[in-house]
């Protein structure tokens, strides 16, 4: 079990006007301080999962990459951080050429790239959701 960041705060990347509720590694060092401290991780609650909205774009080589303004540290950070208090990292990307809110997603040229991307970073968990995808890409990426 986990705690997932989509339904309270969506796809709110504005940390400017809104910082204590954008998607940003401040809120889920926030959220992972909370399931260590107020017994959730204790109860099962060991996920902490960042849903759409952190992709920052690719590199020169291809890779996904974090939003660098609210994702300073890369995810790996976030990944030793959720680590050190008892808890795994899980992560959202869609099966297609973009996520359900616009952002890029996993074709099947860049599946095993981005797995060992996710691999990289020590992400423990990987949501895959399949917005924008043809069944093809359902059919082969999700094996």
């Amino acid at each position: 079990m986990g705690w997932l960041a989509w339904e309270r705060f969506r796809c709110n990347t504005n940390c400017d006007e809104d910082p204590k509720n954008c998607i940003s590694e401040r809120l889920f060092m926030e959220m992972a301080d909370h399931l260590a401290q107020d017994g959730w991780r204790d109860l099962g609650y060991i996920y902490l999962n960042i849903d759409d909205c952190w992709i920052g774009g690719r590199d020169a080589k291809g890779n996904l990459v974090p939003d660098p303004k609210r994702f300073p540290n890369g995810i790996a950070f976030l990944a030793d951080y959720a680590h050190s208090l008892g808890l795994k990292l899980g992560i959202y990307e869609d099966m297609g050429n973009f996520t359900c809110m616009g952002y890029p997603g996993t074709t099947l040229d860049k599946v095993v790239q981005d797995a060992q991307t996710f691999a990289s970073w020590k992400v423990d968990m990987l949501k895959l959701d399949g917005c924008f995808s043809t069944p093809k890409e359902r059919a082969e990426g999700g094996s």
